[in-house]
Order: C-alpha cells, then structure tokens, then sequence
C-alpha cells in the first residue's frame, strides 16, 4: 500500500544512512504520521503551511504490517481516518522522494 508522509528537509537528513526512521512525533505520539494520496495536500496545508523545504516521502507498506493502523483524526473536514505507522519506519519501506510543492493537487487515493 502507497502512503505518504510530509517531512522538513531539514528533519529528514539525519535520518539518511539509518536503517530506520523515528519522526518526533515517534516519542510524543506513539506513531509516525502518514497520508494517503488524497490526505496528503490538506496536510501540508495545515501543518506545514510556512515550511519551504518540505519533502513527500512515498512509502510501501504491506497491507498485513500490523504497526499500520487506521485511526480517527479531527480536522477541517470532519472526521477522517488517517494511516499511523506505531513504531520506527524501516527505511527500506521509503520507496521515494520529492519535494513538495505548495498548492499541489491531491494525489489521488493510494497514488
């Protein structure tokens, strides 16, 4: 399953090298935030509306990976169900990455 998850180019490079990667929210959370195709411009937009070096990583998870959870989250548009990874993401489920681009359109659903 292609997600995505938005990261500050300056948060991602200590994590090249690494065999895995722990956002912050890993520690205050419990998870590391993800997207699918469809979620992911809402959440640039509301998180990241003044960071400039933003990056969109693109990340294979298998369906059966048990740390891939689907939970409720409040927002602008109601209630959706946003993918959370619970534990450190192995590096090797990081399949790619651009830069993100403000105003981009919607990826579409597991783009």
């Amino acid at each position: 399953m292609t997600l995505f998850h938005l990261v500050p180019a300056a948060h991602w490079r200590p994590a090249e090298g690494r065999r895995v990667y722990e956002p912050a929210s890993l520690a205050s959370e419990g998870f590391v935030h993800l997207s699918t195709g469809d979620q992911v411009a809402g959440t640039a937009a509301r998180f990241f509306p003044d960071v400039p070096d933003l990056l969109l990583l693109e990340v294979e998870i298998p369906r059966d990976d048990p740390r891939l959870r689907w939970e409720p989250s409040a927002g602008p548009r109601g209630v959706e169900e946003f993918p959370h990874f619970h534990g450190a993401l192995p590096l090797t489920y990081v399949t790619g990455w651009s830069r993100w681009r403000s105003g981009a359109e919607p990826l579409g659903p597991e783009s």
